[in-house]
């Protein structure tokens, strides 16, 4: 649906839920940055499996091509300077572009190959771990369900009719009206679970009075019960770790952080004020994490917790991968152009 301020949304046939929004300003910075770092071209995009080959094996060509530019570099520098440039001793033996595009290739030749690289591995164009995929994803089904199914029989809310739940949350002060009620089950136990417009939450009992977060023992309890036989190890966190982090710092702090006794290959982040699993992670996802995340985004913890640190890093290595981009597309068009005037 567009509407005349160039506001557009697209509704869900199925459900009937927004499920995404855009305006005229959020369209042209899309235009201006992830489709053409996707290549989200609609033409394109439409073959899945075609746009797929085309984004690994170009992002596999950036990383060679990337690779054989640090290793011409490295071997024509010359530390003692046994070139000639304009009269005076010099390390590089270009002049121009080609000098340019060699002094920014040796400081920042290695970024843009592993930004190439890692956003190859985005694609997921190798085999990984399934099986240590599949177990994580069993024992976080198993522990999920555990502490809360929003899916069970109507007549367990038979007890407090959904006016009820509304008008109770009204009474515990909820912020901003209920925007959803849900009906949901916590170890057995049916609630409705009520969210205002600016994300705070209510637990409300069918017996018993609105609270608004589980005690937290209480959930461990749940979670070892569900893990049983397996033993678990249950710590509170109150700050973003190497497996949950959240640059804009909105992902909900503190969390109970699980893992089976005597291993973390498998994290799974809870939430007590909701009881659920905001976040996870196991072995599988090493290179998800450390060669994808790591590599492209630069989000490793001793430098992603220091703000604004992060942020001139990360802008300095752009604009020296930009200015690399830059010179190797005048050296392009500079070859094209002698070509061309060498044919004519």
């Amino acid at each position: 649906y567009s509407f005349p301020d160039g506001f557009e949304v697209y509704v869900s046939s199925v459900t009937g839920e927004v499920v995404q929004a855009s305006t005229t300003s959020s369209r042209i910075w899309a235009y201006l940055g992830p489709i053409p770092h996707w290549l989200y071209f609609t033409p394109l995009r439409i073959h899945g499996q075609q746009w797929s080959s085309l984004v690994i094996w170009l992002s596999g060509i950036g990383t060679v091509a990337s690779l054989l530019g640090i290793l011409v570099g490295i071997w024509m520098y010359s530390p003692r300077k046994t070139y000639l440039n304009a009269g005076q001793p010099s390390s590089i033996p270009y002049t121009g572009q080609k000098r340019w595009h060699t002094v920014f290739g040796l400081f920042f030749g290695a970024m843009a190959c592993t930004w190439a690289f890692s956003g190859m591995l985005s694609m997921d164009p190798f085999p990984m771990n399934a099986r240590s995929d599949a177990d994580a994803a069993t024992g976080l089904a198993r522990i999920s369900n555990a502490l809360r199914q929003d899916r069970g029989e109507i007549a367990v809310f038979a007890g407090k009719h959904p006016q009820e739940a509304l008008r109770s949350a009204g009474n515990a002060g909820l912020n901003e009206g209920v925007k959803e009620l849900e009906l949901s089950t916590i170890a057995g136990e049916p609630l409705y679970v009520a969210a205002s417009t600016d994300r705070d939450s209510l637990f409300i009992p069918v017996n018993g009075s609105p609270f608004r977060a589980f005690d937290a023992e209480r959930l461990v309890q749940i979670m070892k019960r569900a893990a049983s036989p397996t033993e678990l190890d249950i710590r509170e966190l109150t700050e973003y770790d190497a497996y949950y982090l959240d640059r804009h710092r909105e992902k909900p702090l503190p969390v109970l952080l699980v893992t089976e006794k005597g291993s973390d290959a498998a994290r799974y982040y809870v939430d007590p004020k909701t009881a659920r699993i905001v976040g996870s992670y196991n072995s599988g996802q090493w290179m998800s994490r450390w060669l994808y995340h790591g590599l492209h985004s630069w989000n490793f913890p001793w430098l992603y917790n220091h703000r604004p640190l992060w942020d001139i890093v990360v802008i300095a290595l752009m604009l020296g991968g930009s200015s690399l981009c830059v010179t190797s597309i005048i050296l392009t068009w500079q070859v094209l152009q002698r070509k061309v005037a060498g044919r004519a």
